[in-house]
């Protein structure tokens, strides 16, 4: 596809020799990705020297026959060859010049042949005729530009990340014209890439520089404001972005495959432009040589693929050509060229989309960079945008990458809960039914992955579904893997003919891909998958009459032939993530199998409690006291509170600083009781998004404290709330990680309260004075106090006028990537639109190379008129511990989920045991005194029967519960409530006054009986637990009255007091 040269796309056969066969079949996503790209390399580099041999005009060159042909050895000459085109072909684009220049002494080491001209160094232009050689091998460069540019230049050149001040603003000396110079280091020196700036380009000044950016965060806003859960609505969101932002006739976004084919998910087009949406390309239509380039070097833009290249001139005594990997510059490949020309765009702009990827090592995760896509601009005629805005979309591409990361780990997420559900009904199946209703009933097999087919083949029998080969074809295919995989668990490919099957043709293209997981020695269950060109569907496929292009030539739709030549008879690979669900239902269903011969897969009552159960009350004990013990000794204060809004959770850290211990706040209302008056409206605020599963970060509360130790008012902590869910995702309370931040609130009020002194307050030697900066609207730095000059180490005169994006931190104060320093625009620049930002985690580089932690809130500056002159920013210093805490909510929200779901399925088997043991009672001769007392048993059991169920309905995080109509006795309902207080009620010595009139007892009402009983016992539970203990007493009063509604019906109205 049209962004930079060629690839080849890769079979997916795989089989497993160790027992966890199926998930390992496929191996795991970095070891096969990295050796299907090194692979990848030998073929695109033979495409390469084939190009080559036709002549740089290309008019020979067969790309589609290339491709079919491309399992042929390469020599490792052409590969060394090919790597040195792409990384250092000598050339550049002529839009702009460069030099390179020898760091240590400024001595030009090379440039390119357009220099002269675009500096005016050319001889007519030299007022003595002695100085004919302005500009040669050796030639100090400072020498070519205005005094006050040279100054930026050295400048630049002493800079640690000299790439986060790019672009600097110079001028030639000779003609004075503006140029943009973007600079990176290489392995010989430094390099100098020069575009000319027109003086009328707004983007030439410092503001319009801020302008792109301005942009840049409005295109982010948008894309943040976006719904989760829809990565198709982002991807088409910022295709339309980026077109909006530079002006393209066409932006697409490249998403590249498992198997590193690509295709085009999102599209923004002018309307008489032929649509690409949908297009499946190989991978050599973007070689691996290139994909790696994008990565060191993620904004690529080709002004004009017509133009002629010009030649890079180096000193001799270089050892190899000149690297121009990072180079803003780059000529492009003449068979990328070609391509572009073919498909009738002449300039183009490419944006790496980078994601991070987490992968095992050695029992520690590591973040990865991965190359998830290209988003692409296409431009019919040459067109060239400035380095301020290409920066910009550079930026954006950034966020984008960390919002697509999220919707996928989302997505995975989502993916992995339908397969435990899936996992979890088939096996359900199993056990109420023969192996048959995996495939008969709904779900089936077939809805763990996606398939076309599916099988199971179990004692002999066959049992397909969807598309399948036939018995006979399938006794075949058993056989097959009998014989060559006989020692394997499993075999997945996306073509049986490459994994050695000999009736593969036979089989068509309606079964290419297979995957196995063998159950038992006998037993096996199977999913097929048909050929990839029936999967893959594009408009531009539709070849009309009067097209004349050569099928032979490089165009979108010889590619998407040459995609459906590789693939033939090839389906789509099966992914790592539906191995993995395959693998897990075959260890399940390997017991399942097992232990169901010996009972014809027939329902067993369940063996009495014995000595497994008491173990695994046990081992659930000592978890439980383990989780509560980490808890409760973190040093960072923790709470949390049910659905109700009591806290049911209370760590010793927000003990010690509230003053009341953990046995007094348990059951305490958050807002009512803990939380200070000033703050009951925002904690009520967080309370109501997290119980909707809105996570809120950074969130100041403002708390009570209680005993006459406590003399301050009241402490102040900046939370996070992480909702507590059950296994099936439902809501069942929200936990609170914090930080004390009193003294530091009590240093903000006084700053906020006393704006006369706000010099003073700024510039005080203070300790508790926290590090503040400020910035313009041009975001340079216009304050830097002393907590600040200590924080950094960097002085207010060093600082003081630079900008602080790129300048101070980035160049000054390091940084730890791009993706830090993005997240810093885009705080500077909320806030100097009016969007203030609290508590934002910010780490960097102090000047002694220290590495420091804080967390940064920036919010407006304004004038005596109210307009905003900047923004004012002021750090926090958290401690490591803090921070740590802070990142990590999530993991445990994750473990009281977990926890949760294991305590449910445990309540559910002893309760079978409690309903079993009833109905034998109820068998027996019983009094009608212990019928009676039977009778609440049973009424308990289904009201805790339907709280399990509530922690399974989906729709509780919508506020809604299923009613149920049904008559029942409403004093029945009493004795139940009453028999749920009785044992509280002598354990506090108490005593318990009934006045409930006997026509109310005997009264038979229509309603929801379990839900009345749970609100009940809830109510008098409260008044039981607060009522003074020994000499108090607890009194149930009912007052009924009716009132008659339509259709004869009676409405019952009781006072439960």
């Amino acid at each position: 596809m049209a962004t930079s040269g060629r690839g080849e796309t890769q079979g997916n056969n795989h089989q497993s020799s160790q027992a966890p066969a199926p998930a390992q079949a496929q191996s795991s996503g970095g070891g096969e990705s990295l050796s299907r790209a090194v692979a990848q390399f030998t073929l695109d580099a033979r495409i390469h020297a084939v190009y080559e041999q036709s002549g740089e005009s290309g008019k020979s060159f067969d790309y589609s026959q290339s491709v079919r042909t491309s399992n042929q050895s390469v020599p490792e000459q052409q590969i060394t060859a090919y790597l040195l085109k792409m990384q250092r072909g000598g050339h550049i684009q002529s839009f702009g010049c460069m030099i390179a220049v020898d760091d240590s002494n400024f001595r030009v080491i090379a440039y390119s042949e357009n220099v002269c001209e675009m500096l005016a160094l050319m001889p007519e232009s030299v007022s003595s005729l002695e100085k004919l050689e302005i500009l040669t091998i050796g030639t100090d460069v400072r020498t070519l530009f205005t005094p006050s540019s040279s100054v930026l230049l050295e400048r630049a050149f002493g800079a640690r990340e000299i790439n986060l001040l790019n672009p600097v603003w110079i001028h030639s000396k000779n003609s004075g014209k503006p140029f943009y110079a973007i600079l990176h280091r290489i392995d010989v020196g430094i390099v100098i890439d020069l575009e000319p700036a027109r003086t009328e380009d707004p983007a030439l000044s410092i503001a319009g520089a801020v302008q792109s950016q301005k942009l840049a965060v409005r295109a982010i806003s948008h894309l943040q404001s976006l719904p989760g859960g829809d990565i198709k609505l982002l991807c088409d969101t910022v295709v339309e972005c980026v077109r909006g932002l530079t002006g393209y006739d066409r932006v697409m976004v490249y998403k590249f495959h498992e198997d590193e084919h690509g295709e085009v998910v999102a599209e923004s087009k002018r309307p008489d432009l032929e649509p690409y949406l949908g297009l499946h390309y190989p991978a050599t239509d973007i070689p691996q040589a290139s994909r790696f380039l994008f990565k060191q070097n993620r904004v690529r833009m080709i002004v004009d693929c017509n133009a002629t290249l010009v030649r890079v001139v180096q000193d001799g005594a270089l050892m190899q050509p000149l690297c121009l990997v990072g180079s803003t510059l780059r000529a492009p490949h003449g068979c990328h060229a070609l391509y572009m020309a073919n498909m009738g765009s002449i300039a183009s702009l490419t944006l790496a989309v980078i994601i991070n990827v987490g992968e095992e090592d050695s029992g520690k995760e590591r973040h990865l960079m991965r190359l998830w896509g290209l988003v692409v601009g296409h431009h019919t005629s040459a067109r060239c945008i400035p380095f301020p805005l290409r920066y910009a979309c550079e930026f954006l591409m950034q966020v984008f990458g960390l919002q697509l990361n999220m919707e996928l780990q989302l997505a995975s997420q989502l993916s992995e809960k339908r397969v435990l559900r899936t996992q979890t009904l088939l096996c359900d199946m199993l056990l109420r039914d023969s192996p048959t209703g995996i495939v008969k009933q709904s779900p089936s097999i077939m809805d763990l992955v996606k398939c076309n087919g599916a099988a199971l083949y179990y004692k002999g029998n066959y049992y397909p579904l969807g598309v399948t080969p036939t018995e006979a074809q399938i006794k075949d295919i058993i056989e097959w893997l009998l014989a060559s995989h006989g020692d394997s668990t499993g075999l997945s490919t996306d073509s049986l003919a490459d994994a050695g099957y000999p009736g593969a043709d036979s089989l068509g293209d309606a079964v290419c891909g297979m995957a196995v997981a063998y159950i038992t020695s006998r037993d096996y269950l199977l999913w097929f998958r048909s050929d990839t060109g029936k999967e893959i569907k594009w408009s531009g496929a539709k070849h009309l009459p009067e097209d004349k292009d050569d099928g032979q030539q490089m165009h979108p739709r010889s590619s998407f032939q040459a995609f459906l030549e590789v693939v033939k008879s090839r389906s789509m690979p099966w992914e790592s993530a539906e191995m993995d669900a395959i693998h897990s239902l075959q260890l399940i269903l390997r017991d399942s199998f097992i232990d169901a011969e010996g009972s014809n897969f027939k329902a067993v009552v369940p063996a009495p409690v014995g000595e497994l159960e008491n173990h695994e009350m046990d081992e659930l004990s000592s978890v439980a006291r383990e989780m509560i013990r980490m808890i409760e000794t973190a040093t960072a204060p923790i709470f949390a509170v049910g659905i109700e809004g009591c806290i049911n959770g209370w760590n010793a850290k927000i003990a010690e600083l509230t003053g009341i211990s953990i046995e007094e706040a348990m059951g305490k209302s958050l807002i009512h009781d803990l939380v200070h008056k000033e703050s009951e409206e925002v904690a009520d605020k967080l309370l109501f998004h997290a119980l909707r599963g809105e996570e809120d970060k950074n969130v100041e509360l403002r708390l009570r404290t209680f005993g006459t130790e406590h003399l301050k008012e009241a402490v102040f902590v900046v939370v996070n709330a992480c909702c507590s869910k059950d296994y099936a995702n439902n809501i069942v309370g929200v936990c609170f990680v914090g930080q004390d931040v009193t003294e530091q609130k009590v240093v903000m009020d006084k700053f906020v309260h006393i704006q006369a002194d706000y010099k003073a307050i700024v510039h005080s030697p203070n300790p508790l004075i926290p590090p503040i900066f400020a910035s313009d609207e041009n975001i340079r730095c216009s304050e830097w106090n002393a907590a600040m000059e200590k924080f950094t180490g960097w002085s207010r005169g060093d600082i003081l006028g630079k900008m602080l994006v790129g300048d101070i931190f980035g160049s000054c104060c390091r940084l730890k990537g791009l993706d830090t320093l993005t997240a810093f625009m885009i705080v500077l620049h909320n806030a100097i639109g009016g969007k203030d930002t609290d508590k934002f985690p910010f780490s960097f580089f102090d000047k002694s190379g220290k590495y420091v932690q804080a967390l940064l809130t920036a919010t407006k500056r304004v004038n005596m008129d109210g307009q905003i002159i900047g923004a004012f920013c002021f750090l926090q210093i958290a401690t490591p511990e803090a921070l740590r805490i802070q990142k990590q909510p999530e993991n445990h929200c994750f473990s009281k989920m977990k926890e949760l779901a294991y305590i449910c399925q445990q309540i559910r088997n002893p309760l079978s045991g409690i309903r079993f043991t009833n109905s034998l009672l109820e068998a027996t001769n019983l009094t009608e005194d212990q019928k009676q007392i039977l009778e609440t048993s049973a009424a308990c059991e289904k009201q805790m029967l339907k709280i399990i169920k509530d922690v399974d309905m989906e729709n509780i995080e919508d506020g809604s519960l299923e009613l149920e109509t049904v008559e029942f006795v409403l004093g029945s309902v009493i004795d139940v409530v009453v028999s749920q207080v009785m044992m509280l009620l002598r354990e506090r010595g108490l005593q318990l006054i009934l006045d409930i009139p006997k026509e109310v007892k005997s009264m038979t009402v229509y309603g929801d009986q379990v839900r009345v009983q749970q609100i009940l016992a809830d109510f008098l539970q409260s008044m039981v637990r607060y009522a003074r203990s020994p000499e108090g007493w607890v009194e149930i009063q009912l007052k009924p009255s009716l009132k008659e509604a339509s259709e004869g019906k009676n409405i019952l109205h009781i006072e439960f007091r």
